[in-house]
């Protein structure tokens, strides 16, 4: 009986022990796996780049309301929303070779019809019936783009429409670069299409007085003059808010000037061609000393215009070259080969969103939703970009959908692939489920460990 009692008691010791040994080792492994946290809670872990409800500045609102009233322009709550409707649904203007290929399609379709028929053929009158019908059809299925001119009055309503949701957009993509490189100070700035000053207004929210010299450069005369009114108050003899700001027409024209952010926010949409948006990215690149940001509406037509933006800067290379330093993609893509969604799905855009307050006018909802797409790209290596980074991310890219202990997440990854991935405490570590469940639509989630198949579901299947 003794010995039984002597055995029972040496069992439960080892017992105890190695409890304790595994707790050590689980805490080990969490104290680990946390270091992705870098001393952050999960609700604020490094991934998390959304930003709440978005709100004009104070002056910037007050400025425009001050504008509005004063201009007094017909239906503006009606022409703002159509102009909003408009370049929501603006698509990019056909290219000439792709006009040729359907017009010379359709052209041989015509003559086969015209070929079937029984009797004498007078050519010459079946072809000029039939490039008739040609340029009939084209004129009549192809999209007719065309420039948007502002003047006075339509910068007004442009600014009723558009001014905090552009904001809104660039304030959440100049977000991840103070976000993840938070010792960025940049002192230059170049905005490039600028418009009513958005990025201006975006970028001072982020970095405030360390901005010495910002250049914004519209081809508009009258939005450039409503701009420095917004900056001025609305008031021509005060001082601006914003201070060292200077507006062009046209862009400096030496290749050695550069400015620390250069940003273009839905100017690619007009620009006439791809070879025209090919020149100017490029231009804008060599301008860039470490950030270019661009942003385009959340539309199959705005993603497509960025993954060429992308294409250009990653492949090509300048005859003459003033910074040796190669670009690499900063956000959204956390990987910098074939777009996964352009590849697989073309139709659907890889998009992002941002709730805002809306100018106060009538007509306008306590709240809006702004989707929007962007692409960052850096000059710095993706090491470099990252401050220290230590694990795999990969982005969000839909609504996380937390349930009873597990999150569904849909994702694009590191390895160029998206991912539908069912997150849990006990296959993906306390730490991950947590940060899962904190995330959203846009943020970056760390990828720690390989998961089983079971657990992640390829959306290329």
């Amino acid at each position: 009986m003794a010995s039984r009692s002597y055995r029972a008691r040496v069992l439960c010791q080892r017992a105890v022990v190695v409890k304790i040994m595994s707790r050590g080792m689980c805490a080990a492994a969490a104290q680990s796996q946390a270091a992705f946290l870098k001393g952050e809670s999960h609700k604020k872990h490094p991934g998390v780049t959304n930003l709440k409800t978005l709100r004009l500045p104070d002056e910037l609102q007050t400025a425009a309301r001050s504008i509005i009233q004063r201009a007094r322009v017909a239906q503006l709550t009606e022409r703002s929303q159509s102009l909003t409707n408009f370049l929501w649904s603006k698509k990019r203007a056909v290219e000439d070779f792709t006009l040729r290929q359907k017009a010379v399609s359709l052209e041989k379709e015509l003559w086969e019809k015209e070929m079937e028929k029984i009797g004498d053929i007078d050519e010459e009158l079946i072809e000029d019936r039939i490039k008739k019908k040609v340029i009939s059809e084209l004129k009549r299925t192809t999209y007719h783009w065309t420039p948007m001119k502002y003047d006075e009055d339509l910068s007004v309503v442009y600014m009723a429409a558009r001014l905090a949701g552009g904001y809104a957009a660039v304030r959440r993509a100049l977000n991840e670069i103070q976000k993840r490189d938070p010792s960025f100070a940049p002192q230059t700035l170049l905005d490039f299409g600028s418009g009513l000053g958005s990025v201006l207004w975006a970028s001072h929210s982020c970095w405030g007085d360390t901005l010495k010299e910002m250049v914004c450069v519209d081809s508009s005369g009258p939005m450039n003059v409503l701009a420095e009114r917004l900056l001025k108050g609305d008031d021509e003899k005060a001082e601006p808010h914003i201070k060292q700001v200077y507006f062009r027409q046209f862009l400096p024209v030496s290749p050695k000037v550069q400015f620390d952010v250069v940003a273009a926010a839905f100017t690619l949409s007009e620009l006439l061609n791809a070879k025209d948006r090919e020149e100017a990215v490029s231009t804008l690149w060599r301008k860039t000393s470490s950030y270019l940001v661009l942003v385009e509406n959340g539309t199959k037509e705005g993603h497509q215009m960025l993954m060429e933006a992308r294409s250009t800067l990653l492949k090509k290379q300048d005859k003459i070259i003033h910074d040796s330093r190669p670009a690499s993609v900063f956000a959204p893509c956390p990987h910098e080969l074939t777009c996964p969604k352009l590849a697989l799905r073309p139709n659907t855009p890889c998009n992002f969103q941002q709730m805002y307050y809306p100018l106060p006018l009538p007509g306008h909802n306590e709240r809006l939703m702004e989707k929007f797409s962007y692409l960052i790209v850096s000059r710095a290596e993706p090491a470099e970009a990252e401050a220290g980074g230590g694990v795999d991310w990969a982005r969000l890219i839909g609504p996380v959908q937390s349930r009873s202990r597990h999150v569904h997440c849909r994702m694009c990854c590191p390895d160029g692939r998206l991912q539908h991935l069912v997150v849990t405490a006990r296959k993906h570590s306390r730490d991950v489920y947590r940060c899962a469940r904190s995330s959203d639509w846009g943020d970056q989630l760390p990828i720690i460990q390989r998961v089983d198949d079971a657990d992640a579901q390829s959306d290329e299947e």
